[in-house]
């Protein structure tokens, strides 16, 4: 055990998806030709005026409802004043010592042991533009896109003390962003994504050390690997008799390791003061009482629903209640037909696993619940195996296809005849002398290999149960 323990506070930064930016009428959307959804709010032009928008205020509330923090009734944007080439107006429009939210908390569990982590605050602002560096060129370019997308940035208290319990925090903040409907928290756009401050003490200790911000941590798997260098780099320094430097790095995946950006900054670098051109921030009991009740329902509540509605086990029903779009998927077929764990292994396996070789997001699914069901019941039935029901995956993933039509009009209807299934097994126990004499000879789990070999003979399509049983037969004879 290392003499040190680590102190790890999080910031995760939130897209929000208002179809315009949180201070003008501009398109707030991802990919467009550059510089093309600006104008003169965003730009930073002097004189103009910036305007709210409401439904920003909205949603930052009801992730604050989400996470049990106090919505101040009364909060203050202020300027945040840095000069970067993505940052036109020279300072950024937040919130400081008047946030929207506060004082809230959130449950992890990590190992079997739940966790509450403190999160100090959320406040809204305002996102900068984006440089881009064109390879092989000694250029940059400014994209203003970005410039003025509506923010939350949700500050946790230090309260973590792993990478595993902060990639845990992180996936229980994205899925209740994703399943409020208030963020896409697609990470590689940006979406979603975090600084983590970074500090190591003795252990025991209640002092807490010089932290690291770190930056450039557009994954899990990313802040992961981040946070464990980091944590090995300041006791390294520490054993070394050095002392750790307050100070941005940034993450380098490639080399797995963070390097020095900048000096870090304090609260007063920034100059923080009220924003002269907007108004408080004013929230209405009856808003908020508007919102309570339209609250979805969230990750944890739907987790605990799977595991006593629908018995599913604990990894599975986090899997698929962590998204909203697989959770409505799954719970539309299981009703259609109620074998829940049937649905949610072809859910877990063939389906996430053609997502992820697709690229697709879950919102992109065409996969229909009524052929999830039905194929989920042909598998049973035995019309199909579940080697095939893998194999068409791909097809029913178009849409428009119901599994059982287009396993009749391909032919792929499973073998269950004993005589052609008898027929396929001998030809492999002939073909395959010295394997028959290891299996009687008491290597019986090479019977798995037999299985494999008349499922290939037969192209998949033999019943596996039959198979076995004329296997059993032959080899044990």
């Amino acid at each position: 055990m290392s003499d040190y323990e680590a102190v790890i506070g999080l910031e995760v930064h939130v897209h929000l998806a208002t179809e315009s930016k949180l201070f003008c009428a501009c398109p707030n959307s991802f990919g467009d030709a550059p510089n093309t959804n600006v104008c003169e709010i965003c730009a930073g032009m002097p004189g103009v005026l910036p305007s709210l928008n409401r439904k920003a205020v909205e949603y930052a509330s009801r992730m604050a409802l989400a996470v049990n923090a106090k919505i101040n009734s009364h909060s203050r944007f202020a300027r945040k004043n840095y000069f970067y080439p993505d940052m036109p107006k020279d300072y950024q429009i937040s919130q400081f010592e008047e946030p929207l939210c506060e004082h809230g908390w959130l449950d992890i569990t990590v190992a079997g042991k739940t966790k509450r982590i403190g999160i100090t605050r959320i406040h809204m602002e305002d996102d900068a533009g984006k440089n881009i560096h064109p390879q092989g060129e000694k250029i940059s370019l400014v994209d203003l896109n970005r410039a003025g997308t509506p923010l939350i940035e949700i500050v946790s208290e230090p309260d973590l003390s792993s990478a595993e319990e902060a990639v845990a925090y992180l996936k229980a903040l994205h899925a209740m962003v994703v399943s409020l409907g208030i963020s896409n928290g697609n990470m590689e756009e940006g979406s979603f994504r975090c600084d983590a401050n970074v500090s190591i003490r003795p252990r025991g200790s209640k002092t807490l050390g010089t932290r690291t911000e770190l930056k450039n941590l557009n994954s899990f798997r990313h802040v992961q690997k981040a946070i464990e260098y980091e944590i090995s780099r300041q006791s390294d320094v520490l054993e070394d008799g050095d002392k750790v430097v307050q100070e941005t790095r940034l993450y380098d995946a490639v080399r797995n390791i963070t390097l020095t950006m900048r000096s870090k900054e304090d609260t007063q670098d920034y100059r923080y003061f009220p924003d002269p051109d907007l108004t408080p921030v004013d929230i209405s009991e009856e808003e908020l009482a508007r919102w309570k009740a339209t609250q979805p329902e969230l990750p944890q509540a739907r987790l605990a629903r799977f595991m006593e509605e629908w018995k599913l086990p604990q990894a599975d029903a986090a899997l698929l209640s962590a998204d909203p779009c697989l959770a409505t998927l799954f719970e539309r077929a299981a009703r259609i037909y109620p074998e829940a764990r049937k649905i949610a292994n072809l859910m877990i396996g063939p389906l996430l696993r053609q997502l992820n070789e697709q690229g697709l997001d879950s919102a992109e699914l065409k996969l229909s619940p009524e052929a999830l069901a039905e194929l989920a019941k042909i598998i049973d039935s035995g019309l199909i195996s579940a080697k095939i029901g893998a194999d068409i995956f791909p097809e029913l993933m178009q849409g428009n296809i119901m599994p059982e039509d287009y396993v009749n009009s391909r032919g792929l209807a499973q073998v269950s005849d004993s005589a052609a299934i008898e027929a396929a097994v001998k030809k492999v126990v002939e073909a395959n002398p010295a394997e028959v004499e290891a299996y009687r000879g008491g290597k019986t789990k090479l019977i798995s290999f037999f299985v494999g070999q008349v499922m290939r003979e037969t192209r998949g399509k033999a019943n596996p149960a039959v198979v076995n049983e004329i296997l059993t037969r032959l080899l044990e004879n």
